[in-house]
């Protein structure tokens, strides 16, 4: 089977600490996949180096059917390449309606001497319907996404995101701050998700990454500690050891 990404040799260093060491893995075309660990293992600056934040000191990112080399692109790039990242703090412009939102995320997916120009067509407005559905938001299109709920927010961006058609979906704790029922709904929406896009969830909630039912990988000092599913990682000594026995 094809992967979409391969992670391979990555190791990088901040002031003398290993933040990333030796670490390769892969994800296939349309795979969900948790990532955990304790702080301090390596999730986030792992998210930094695939979205081209952070350059590693070693190692290579290779993406797609051609196996490019992410590494040599900028953050713009590697997201028109069909990276999308969704960061732990929902960033939408509170007073602009959902349906605005979600029209500005596909206004900002064209060329910037386009949008200049750019006015929203039929089949622009019938997209923007369609990505509130996928994320549950269709009857709050015209509400001002400032009163929408914390979980409303987090799918609102996601939404953004999906506007952009990304292939890769990395999303931060997205399980932080939802009430239960936000929660199962956010899980719905990522295990759909994955059916037509990679999918991967840094996340510190167990029972979060339970429900989402999928592939594990582990992470410890910036490298791969464990993988498999949830069952398989958590019986595993080292991982209790590191990460649930504290």
């Amino acid at each position: 089977m094809s992967q979409l990404l391969e992670v391979s040799g990555i190791s990088v260093t901040f002031d003398g600490f290993r933040a990333i060491n030796n670490l390769s893995f892969t994800i296939g075309p349309a795979e969900l996949r948790a990532i955990i660990g304790p702080n301090g293992a390596g999730k986030t600056t792992f998210m930094d180096i695939v979205t081209g934040k952070t350059k590693p000191d070693e190692g290579k990112v290779l993406w797609g059917e051609m196996s490019q080399n992410l590494l040599k692109l900028n953050e713009s790039k590697i997201a028109q390449a069909g990276v999308g990242r969704k960061f732990q703090r929902p960033t939408v412009f509170e007073d602009q309606s959902v349906a605005d939102n979600l029209m500005m995320a596909l206004k900002a997916d064209r060329a910037p001497w386009k949008v200049l120009f750019w006015k929203p067509r039929q089949a622009d407005r019938d997209r923007v319907v369609a990505l509130a559905q996928q994320v549950g938001l269709s009857d709050a299109l015209d509400r001002p996404s400032g009163e929408l709920s914390h979980g409303q927010k987090q799918w609102l961006e996601i939404g953004m995101l999906l506007a952009q058609e990304p292939r890769l979906l990395l999303v931060d704790e997205p399980a932080a701050g939802m009430t239960l029922a936000e929660r199962e709904q956010t899980t719905a929406l990522l295990v759909e998700l994955a059916k037509t896009r990679a999918v991967v969830v840094v996340e510190h909630d167990m029972e979060f990454v339970r429900r989402l039912n999928c592939r594990v990988t582990v992470l410890h000092e910036g490298s791969v500690l464990a993988e498999g599913s949830l069952d398989h990682v958590t019986a595993n000594p080292r991982v209790i050891e590191v990460y649930l026995g504290r």
